[in-house]
């Protein structure tokens, strides 16, 4: 038939849906489903609306300004209150299960409260961004510090689970099969991590954490579940083992039938649960290999069920879509009465009549019916005998009075993760998440629980079946998440802040060659430990682990593909009040395992070898050990103090609440104008000259105090604001005719200005 027009049509029943492909026939008024275009490098150009991925399933990029990312607007990609990751770091496409992770309750309380003394431990690290997640408001935050962690784990190295920055880029990378190792290998990582947490394990001064025991996780008695392992040889020697495991693999009928079998979810669940193949393996009764039986039972049901759906073929992707087409057949029967042969058009009066015209409900559409086969639901029951039971359950259904809820699970789907099938940028992956009501409580003070997309730094609520929707021409399921019903229940989900006083007590350096006479800094007393509305002083200095990728537009001018990647080489604490104001208090050099393309020695003041624990004469510490030092500082409730502080924090993956912030950099700025260096402002305002050959953490920090104290002088209390704007108007003009460059003493031609890596923004 001829089609006269191809558009988007909004589905009336919710605002949430994801807007429907349709084409409209000229000779009727009905609904044709869209059917796959072939996709040409040259027709994706011309033809947009013939792309088959949904705008908000594509893989979203950051485009980054001579500003770097402080214009680029995320709120447009999300609206809500929870935060998104960035995707530009290396191994960043686990981003979507660590979303999954960090909404289940049990898992975010157990690895905040996991605190160890292992410097490259990724419950310590996710307890880290789960922290960050809770306070955020919408701002999207780095998982750099966890992925750097990740990167120096030796079996994430083995499994291939750590990718070049090419193989991101370039798509050659299996992304479904790839999460679902990851997200064996977390699991697996995580449960053995908080297992080691007890006793001497902790971190000195941590108290030990409510959950678990030395000999069982928070993990294991979540996901785990005890398996018995059976081989019957054909001699009749039988073989039993026992084993455990924290997630199952689907396993599909190799079937060469014709038409495939109807199966429902539940069916194929239990067998790949209850797994039974032939296969070879050594009889000691006969002494050699024999063809042996091989079937799986479990003993117990886990709390959350953990499914990989293994879907890397056609033949496993041409299964799923026969057997949704099975469902919406029989959705179809159950709302219509009718059954519907396959490639029966349905009219639009049709419909409007698969709705209850006695209790006016409403049934969903036939678009919110289709590549449906996985239930919202699942019910399990083991008995006496231990024989499982599955089948496929309603979100709406309890378990009846008979039910024991000691040996009957229900559980409720929270999470899919799926993986994006497109040529134009090699592929991505999402998750949709069942986001509950304690976090909607948390974050927007009111009870309710709703499907969310989450895509990167993309978040957008949707509706609860686009959750289970598989097109597998473009939407291909990897991994699902089904949680026991009250599972909260269970758990004890209080979180204790594991990081105390002690973090900031004197520690030895990693540096082997460093004496006391290198100290550049005289550590807390206990008497001096910071009270909440405390000032300190902060600055830090960076070095270049990857360099910046750029490219040159037709105009001439420069547009950043991927930002240089910075890494944290020096951070100073300085006291901001007191008898010792302005003594540092920490002044850590942050050892590093990663290669350095550039120290930047001429803003950093760091020199090739000041990293290196061999050959260093500096106190030198690991990231971690510091950034612990400045959580407590926060938790605290300390104000900071410094200058461009925005970008400080981002690259040490810190968040910091604004009222926590003082950063000169906007004190002494006119709006709209450009952003002054502290060089100048010291110059200016207290006559000091600072950053001559290097730059100097300490010197830094304290000139930043010290400028604070000046603008409280120059602005107090009731003081008119237009007093302090005259002020700043002064500062502008002296520095237009100064060309912004601070005199040098011996000579007339002024110095090269030097600014910290990642400086405040300067616009001409």
């Amino acid at each position: 038939k001829k089609v006269g027009f191809i558009g988007y049509a909004p589905n009336p029943r919710t605002k949430l849906r994801n807007q429907i492909p349709y084409r409209l026939k000229e000779t009727d008024n009905e609904f044709d489903s869209f059917s796959q275009v072939p996709e040409s490098p040259i027709g994706r150009e011309e033809e947009p609306h013939l792309y088959m991925v949904a705008k908000k399933y594509r893989k979203v990029t950051i485009k980054y300004s001579k500003l770097g990312l402080e214009d680029f607007d995320f709120k447009h990609y999300n609206k809500t209150l929870f935060a998104g990751l960035e995707p530009h770091i290396p191994n960043a496409y686990c981003n979507c299960m660590i979303q999954v992770l960090y909404f289940l309750e049990p898992v975010r309380c157990l690895v905040q409260n996991h605190l160890c003394q292992k410097e490259f431990c990724l419950g310590c690290e996710l307890g880290l961004l789960f922290h960050m997640l809770d306070l955020s408001r919408g701002d999207p935050c780095q998982g750099s510090n966890f992925l750097r962690a990740f990167r120096t784990i030796p079996e994430a190295s083995a499994l291939g689970l750590i990718l070049a920055d090419s193989d991101e880029a370039t798509g050659k990378v299996n992304l479904g099969r790839l999460i679902q190792s990851w997200n064996r290998f977390i699991l697996t990582q995580l449960h053995q991590e908080t297992q080691e947490q007890e006793g001497p394990q902790a971190y000195r001064g941590a108290g030990s954490s409510s959950f678990g025991s030395s000999g069982d996780s928070v993990i294991g008695q979540l996901f785990s579940c005890e398996m018995e392992n059976c081989s019957m040889c054909r001699c009749g020697k039988e073989t039993v083992r026992v084993s455990s495991t924290l997630l199952f693999t689907l396993s599909y009928p190799e079937s060469t039938e014709k038409p495939v079998k109807d199966y429902e979810f539940a069916q194929i669940l239990k067998r790949s649960i209850c797994l039974e193949q032939n296969t070879q393996a050594w009889c000691e009764n006969c002494e050699k290999y024999q063809p042996t039986v091989q079937t799986r039972n479990i003993r117990c049901l886990p709390d959350v069920l953990v499914i990989n759906c293994e879907v890397n073929s056609s033949k496993e992707a041409d299964f799923w879509k026969t057997q949704a087409e099975y469902a919406f057949q029989r959705a179809m029967m159950k709302r219509g009465g009718f059954e519907i042969t396959k490639g029966k058009e349905i009219s639009l009066g049709e419909w409007k009549e698969l709705g209850n015209p006695d209790t006016g409900q409403s049934y969903p559409s036939v678009e919110e019916l289709k590549n449906i086969w996985i239930p919202h639901a699942i019910k399990m029951r083991l008995t006496k005998s231990k024989e499982l039971d599955v089948c496929n359950w309603s979100e709406n259904d309890e378990l009846s009075p008979t039910d024991d809820p000691e040996s009957v699970y229900v559980y409720d789907l929270m999470a899919t993760v799926v993986h994006i099938l497109d040529s134009r940028t090699g592929g991505s992956l999402v998750g949709h998440i069942k986001v509950g009501e304690t976090y909607h409580q948390r974050k927007e003070g009111v009870t309710h629980q709703q499907w969310y997309l989450f895509n990167d730094f993309l978040i957008e609520p949707v509706d609860k079946c686009e959750a289970v929707q598989f097109d597998m021409s473009w939407k291909v399921p990897a991994i699902l998440y089904y949680a026991r019903r009250n599972l909260n229940a269970k758990y004890n989900l209080v979180i204790k802040n594991p990081i105390e006083a002690s973090v900031l007590l004197a520690e030895a350096s990693l540096a082997r060659k460093q004496r006391k006479c290198h100290a550049t800094f005289i550590p807390l007393m206990l008497s001096e430990m910071p009270q909440a509305g405390d000032l300190v002083g902060l600055d830090a200095e960076f070095v270049t682990l990857n360099e910046e990728e750029a490219e040159l537009r037709s105009d001439g001018t420069k547009s950043t593909i991927k930002p240089s990647q910075m890494s944290v080489a020096r951070i100073t604490c300085v006291r901001g009040q007191g008898p010792n104001e302005g003594v540092p208090f920490i002044d850590d050099y942050i050892s590093t395992q990663e290669q350095v393309v550039d120290y930047l020695t001429q803003y950093s003041g760091i020199k090739p070898g000041d990293l290196d624990a061999k050959i260093s004469s500096k106190h030198l510490t690991t990231l971690k050990s510091t950034y612990l030092k400045l959580r407590f500082l926060i938790d605290v409730g300390v104000k900071f103090v410094g200058h461009g502080l925005q970008k400080d924090f981002r690259v040490i993956n810190l968040m910091v609440p604004k009222d926590q912030v003082i950063d000169t950099v906007y004190l002494f700025h006119i709006p709209r104008k450009r952003m002054i260096s502290l060089r100048f402002l010291a110059w200016y305002f207290l006559d000091l000259k600072i950053q001559g050959e290097t730059h100097d953490s300490i010197e830094d920090a304290r000139t930043a105090l010290q400028l604070y104290r000046k603008y409280l002088e120059l602005s107090p209390q009731g003081a008119e604001p237009e007093d302090f704007r005259k002020v700043l108007k002064g500062l502008y003009e002296k520095g237009r005719k100064m060309d912004w460059k601070v005199p040098e003493p011996d000579s007339q031609s002024s110095p090269k200005r030097k600014t910290p890596p990642q400086p405040p923004p300067q616009a001409p």
